[in-house]
């Protein structure tokens, strides 16, 4: 049995983690977008290292584009297989697949204007929303904790992996004969007490263990202080300085997680009275998604159910969807809270409103969550004093801040509780993926230091033998 890695192996997007058991059977461990990687995107994404109509199943951990983004191309290029995951997984990938075709028709479109005055051929999108459409009739909703039957030798059981709405830890038994072998794929590993959703479960042990790295050299703050430095922000933005706090976002999972931290406050009486915008369409849908789902909810916020039937909802909340309307929010002289994908600041409305807030010093960009090294979220981490946004440079005179807390990947200490349920001997092989490579080397140092005997940082495209 081996494994090849087409993606997230020394880059933290692309997932794509392809098993080939000893009957030829290959199953792919998530099938996800490459992003943030410049120039080379486009030709990562289109470039597979193995034929799509060869593989049988697809397990996905869970929807983020970077885990699931590619599905539609797999299809259309020849995948006929069986897509597995949970129920609000299903409903949340089909949201995100959706906006994924219609950024790709529309990027495509810009770039194929470049590449006409060069006198180079049109490319086409990477898929459509028909692709979608077909892609979504192939997925299979697994329960947590079911254990389900790919085929007479290989057997599919699903944790909860803690990390957004229906994310999950990809367990895999593989039978050969009278010997098993047990393989984990952790897909993205969230946080112990998260606010929404519940912690990620162990597992039995496993022979082969495939674990995600993207903070594995860092420490979060505490989960529990974010509603406190929210509402400093607010306080120190809004109030005192009268501006505007604008806040790049996750559509999927850190949009819900701002709501519910501001839904608290107001329960506290700790809101300030200002107006609140959520300017994406896809944030609003991912949150209708996310209310249909209280199964993967923690035992507080059912508590909290009991007495307010919407978490998520709060005095002063207005959703933006019309593009005209978000575009007004650039003349609107109130201080107010602008929440905004996308979370790097890297496309999306929020690039806009940043472009048109960050040379007014009354104004604050808060950023609260990971960004690619390239991205525009990332540059603004460095505190310049110039950047350019679509091409134009601007002076930055508003405050940039960060909340390190609000990170839905699990910390280096959160990945080593993630494996305690393990026996380290136990554990034939190890790979860190989904990481930046210095990162995976501290990380993978570490589980030496834990214990973990035979540690691989794999390479893209690299095969590797199951001992």
């Amino acid at each position: 049995m081996k494994i090849a890695f087409h993606g997230a192996a020394q880059m933290v997007t692309g997932s794509k983690h392809l098993i080939t058991t000893n009957d030829g059977t290959q199953i792919l461990l998530d099938c996800g977008m490459v992003q943030g990687h410049g120039s080379d995107t486009d030709t990562l994404n289109r470039t597979w290292g193995f034929d799509p109509a060869s593989v049988d199943f697809v397990i996905l951990s869970h929807p983020h584009i970077d885990h699931s983004g590619l599905i539609p191309k797999l299809v259309k290029d020849g995948f006929e297989g069986k897509i597995y995951t949970r129920p609000a997984s299903t409903d949340l990938t089909e949201v995100l697949l959706y906006n994924s075709a219609y950024i790709q028709q529309d990027d495509t479109l810009f770039m194929n204007k470049r590449r006409k005055k060069e006198g180079r051929p049109p490319l086409q999108p990477l898929y459509t929303e028909a692709d979608v459409r077909k892609a979504m009739k192939q997925f299979v909703p697994v329960k947590v904790n079911t254990p389900i039957h790919l085929s007479q030798e290989i057997t599919l059981t699903l944790y909860e992996a803690g990390h957004i709405l229906g994310s999950s830890t990809v367990s895999l038994r593989v039978k050969k004969g009278e010997e098993e072998r047990h393989i984990i794929f952790s897909g993205d590993v969230g946080r112990y007490g998260d606010p929404i959703l519940k912690s990620p479960a162990s597992f039995p042990q496993a022979d082969c263990i495939i674990i995600e790295s993207t903070y594995g050299n860092k420490l979060h703050e505490e989960v529990d202080t974010y509603a406190g430095l929210l509402k400093k922000q607010i306080q120190e933005t809004c109030i005192s300085k009268g501006g505007k706090l604008i806040i790049p976002a996750f559509s999927v999972g850190r949009t819900q997680e701002l709501l519910y931290a501001l839904n608290e406050l107001e329960l506290n009486d700790e809101l300030p009275a200002i107006d609140y915008f959520v300017d994406s369409p896809l944030s609003i849908e991912a949150t209708e998604v996310v209310k249909r789902h209280p199964e993967c909810f923690n035992k507080s916020v059912h508590k909290l159910l009991k007495m307010d039937f919407d978490p998520f909802n709060f005095k002063g909340l207005h959703y933006v969807k019309d593009i005209e309307e978000s575009k007004r929010l650039n003349d609107y002289g109130k201080p107010c809270v602008i929440i905004s994908a996308s979370g790097m600041a890297e496309a999306g409305r929020v690039k806009h409103h940043i472009a048109n807030s960050i040379e007014n010093k009354r104004n604050t960009i808060l950023l609260v969550g990971y960004c690619e090294p390239a991205s525009l979220g990332a540059r603004l981490k460095e505190h310049p004093e110039k950047i350019k946004i679509f091409g134009e440079t601007f002076n930055i005179k508003a405050d940039i801040h960060e909340i390190n807390s609000m990170s839905a990947h699990a910390d280096y200490n959160d990945l080593c509780q993630y494996l305690a349920c393990q026996y380290p001997d136990e554990v034939r092989q190890v790979f860190v993926v989904h990481g930046e490579p210095e990162v995976q080397q501290e990380f993978s140092r570490r589980l030496l230091r834990k214990g973990f005997k035979n540690v691989l940082v794999p390479e893209l495209r690299q095969e590797v033998v199951l001992e």
